[in-house]
């Protein structure tokens, strides 16, 4: 059998972090077993799904990695086959029509809540006549779903879940109006597009049960199940915006690479040992439904950006200068030259060794491409005291002797300058680390002086030892 999994959202809002593990737990699935993953849009609610949402799905899903096969499906324009489907079931005496109005309805509902009797459809046009239904009401069409007996599930995450099916009314299948329902349309798409797994939350255990029935209803095969428990926060709670129910797009602009999110996300609800980083090739080898445990996972933005920080200091460097290039200019309000850009390429194994996302990266990067005369934050501009200023000076003298200008040489004549002043190393690394990058806190400094070259960095040192505004 070829697997065949499928992502389907529906596009009322932003890609949602939980629905982008599931996502990835489908694609994984379908890339171990050398099937297919296909994607699906819910746009069955017409009055809450927009094009914006679509393309912030199909976006997210493009940065994540996750290529689908084939081309996106639209729920909505399946709609006549929903309901052909409902009408066969309909003439095999599967469903029947239902004309009670919204109002019998709701006091239908009203006597059972007063009766402490569960609020369900009570089949009351289950066995009726037609021929009594009342002039000008449009019918929506009902499964008749069995009342006796259970619907058992075997499902590959939660094991065998049962319910009796007296606990299940008949529902709508096809609404007055002539659409179909989401429970209808996703058994009808998953059929007809040969899903063989459906992995999704198991806040869809209960649709399950009814959409097994319509399965039986059309003598359909049913596909494997495999229910995910949630994502909760660290404190256990239902994952909300306090925790990180963002959209991916949202760790995107928190400066994730989109490798240490699969890899966290993976490691939500699924383990393989105790291996934490797992490369996507290794993801892809090792991935089965077998390793997803039955306890919701938590939430944790500490362990995300411990990983992010490996993968960052795993990253090309040419890549990482074009993710901050952007951040970098949005920052200094100007556009990058193809100079700075290459600069910030060379300067890249300093920078992301101590970074633990693209923004900490922009941030220690800025003043590579900073426009003189620096700015100063407060610790780099009380160390530029009168004394260091004229020790700068000094300094800037020995330095434009260098003939090789390298981190090396450069190193050694600040040694050497020091030791003839007999001071510590530090005490003249400090403050030409503040002339060079405005901070005390910089990559190695010697490598920074070689790296902005020596026009930039003795220009540098001369507005800090002549004391230029910063």
């Amino acid at each position: 059998m070829s697997v065949v999994t499928r992502f389907a959202p529906s596009p009322t809002g932003f890609l949602h972090i939980g629905g982008a593990r599931t996502a990835l737990f489908n694609w994984l699935f379908a890339r171990h077993h050398g099937g297919q993953f296909l994607l699906r849009i819910e746009d069955t609610d017409r009055a809450r799904s927009t094009q914006a949402a679509v393309d912030a799905i199909l976006d997210g899903l493009s940065w994540l990695g996750l290529t689908w096969d084939g081309d996106a499906v639209s729920q909505f324009g399946r709609k006549e086959r929903h309901a052909e489907v409902a009408q066969r079931m309909l003439e095999a005496g599967k469903a029947y029509y239902c004309y009670a109005s919204p109002a019998e309805l709701e006091e239908m509902r009203a006597a059972q809540k007063a009766a402490g009797q569960p609020v369900r459809y009570d089949g009351r046009w289950r066995d009726r006549d037609p021929s009594d239904a009342p002039a000008g009401v449009p019918p929506v069409i009902r499964l008749k779903a069995p009342q006796e007996g259970e619907t058992l599930l075997k499902d590959r995450v939660q094991g065998e879940v049962r319910v009796q099916n007296a606990q299940l009314d008949d529902l709508i299948l096809l609404r007055a109006d002539g659409t179909p329902t989401y429970l209808l349309a996703v058994v009808v798409d998953d059929h007809d597009m040969g899903v063989t797994h459906v992995v999704r939350g198991d806040d869809h255990l209960t649709n399950t049960f009814r959409q097994i029935q319509i399965y039986n209803a059309m003598g359909w095969d049913l596909p494997e199940f495999a229910h995910i428990p949630l994502i909760h926060g660290p404190d256990g709670a239902k994952l909300s915006k306090r925790h990180g129910a963002l959209g991916v797009d949202a760790y995107r602009d928190m400066g994730y690479l989109p490798e240490a999110v699969r890899n966290y996300l993976l490691r939500l609800g699924w383990a393989h040992g105790d291996d934490e980083i797992i490369s996507t090739e290794q993801a892809i080898a090792w991935f089965g439904l077998e390793g997803i445990g039955r306890s919701p996972s938590r939430f944790d933005f500490a362990k995300l950006e411990s990983l992010n920080a490996h993968y960052l200091r795993q990253a090309d460097d040419a890549r990482l200068a074009d993710l901050v290039v952007p951040r970098l200019a949005e920052a200094v309000g100007r556009p990058l030259a193809a100079a700075e850009r290459d600069l910030l390429v060379r300067a890249m194994p300093g920078l992301k060794a101590r970074a633990r996302t693209l923004v900490d990266l922009a941030d220690s990067a800025r003043f590579y491409v900073a426009t003189r005369p620096m700015v100063y934050d407060a610790k780099a501009g009380g160390l530029l005291d009168a004394g260091a200023r004229a020790m700068l000076k000094d300094l800037a003298a020995v330095f434009a002797a260098e003939p090789e200008w390298t981190a090396a040489a450069l190193e050694d004549r600040v040694r050497g300058f020091a030791e003839s002043r007999g001071e510590k190393l530090g005490k003249v690394a400090q403050p030409l680390r503040a002339a060079l990058s405005g901070s005390t806190v910089s990559p190695p400094i010697f490598e920074v002086a070689e790296l902005l070259g020596r026009e930039e960095a003795l220009a540098r040192i001369a507005d800090a030892a002549n004391g230029s505004p910063g």
